[in-house]
Order: structure tokens, then C-alpha cells, then sequence
């Protein structure tokens, strides 16, 4: 990470805590002028460091009481049944994050639903009838604390 300063983490780990500050925010907060944390945010989102901003929604407060996350083993191996998968599981509403990692399962899949009965559905209906799909794991979130990174100077 070479070419940024301790302002440029400074406003990461200020946009970490509330992606959606103003640049006007950002600058009262870390002693800039306005433009020059607009010009150094435009600089960190054209550089690929900023990928984008997310709207963090409540799942509960919509009525999904229910975050499991799914280890997915493929049966078959192979480009196409990846591909087949990939496409088809990012196709369900209730899938929230998919992701191919390694280890025992070739797929993490972070799932909500209303309940347990309407996971059931979910996992029956739409996730063992898809491409290619073998053993699952399933694991039922009881918590969550979300805690950013740290971000160090490079």
C-alpha cells in the first residue's frame, strides 16, 4: 500500500466507522478543508481502495430472525459447475453473500430467513436443488458484533 498517508487511513478508518459521511463531515472531523477530503476520497474511490459504499440494513427490524450460514460442498468439480453455482445461487433473494474459499466446503453462503421453518423451505426448495450441490453444513448465527479491521500506515 505505498502512496497514502496517514490522512488517507485517517478517512478510511473514519468511512469504515459510516461509509456514508459527507466530505464536508470528513473534513470538520479530521481538520481539512472540504475540497481537499472530497479531492482525497475521489483519489481513494479511483484508485480501487474505495470499491463502493453499502446501505447496512436491519434484517430483523425487515422480519428475517434468521442468519445461517451454509457450508457447501460441490459433488462435482470443474469450471462449468462453478459457473452453474455461482449463477444460480446468486439468483436467491435470501442468499446474501457468497463465497468460494477453501478448505472443507467449496462455498460459504451467509443466508437469512424469517424463521427456521422458512429456512427450511429456503434450503430445500432453492439451495439443494441447485447445480452441482452435494453435502451442506449448516450453521445458525446466535450473535453478531461487527468490528472493523484495523487499518495500519502502509
Amino acid at each position: 500500500m505505498s502512496g497514502w498517508d496517514e490522512v488517507d487511513f485517517a478517512i478510511l478508518r473514519a468511512l469504515q466507522e459510516e461509509a456514508g459521511q459527507s466530505s464536508a463531515t470528513l473534513a470538520r472531523r479530521l481538520g481539512l478543508s472540504q475540497p481537499a477530503a472530497w479531492r482525497r476520497v475521489k483519489r481513494l474511490e479511483e484508485a480501487g481502495v474505495i470499491a463502493g459504499r453499502a446501505l447496512d440494513l436491519d434484517i430483523a427490524r425487515l422480519g428475517f430472525g434468521v442468519t445461517v450460514f451454509l457450508g457447501v460442498k460441490l459433488a462435482t468439480k470443474g469450471r462449468v459447475s462453478l459457473d452453474d453455482f455461482e449463477r444460480a445461487v446468486s439468483a436467491i433473494p435470501e442468499v446474501q453473500q457468497v463465497s468460494h474459499v477453501l478448505g472443507l466446503y467449496d462455498y460459504r453462503l451467509r443466508v437469512v430467513a424469517r424463521d427456521i421453518a422458512d429456512f427450511e423451505r429456503v434450503l430445500r426448495r432453492r439451495i439443494m436443488t441447485l447445480p452441482g450441490v452435494g453435502n451442506v453444513e449448516a450453521n445458525v448465527l446466535l450473535s453478531e458484533e461487527r468490528r472493523p479491521g484495523p487499518l495500519m500506515a502502509g
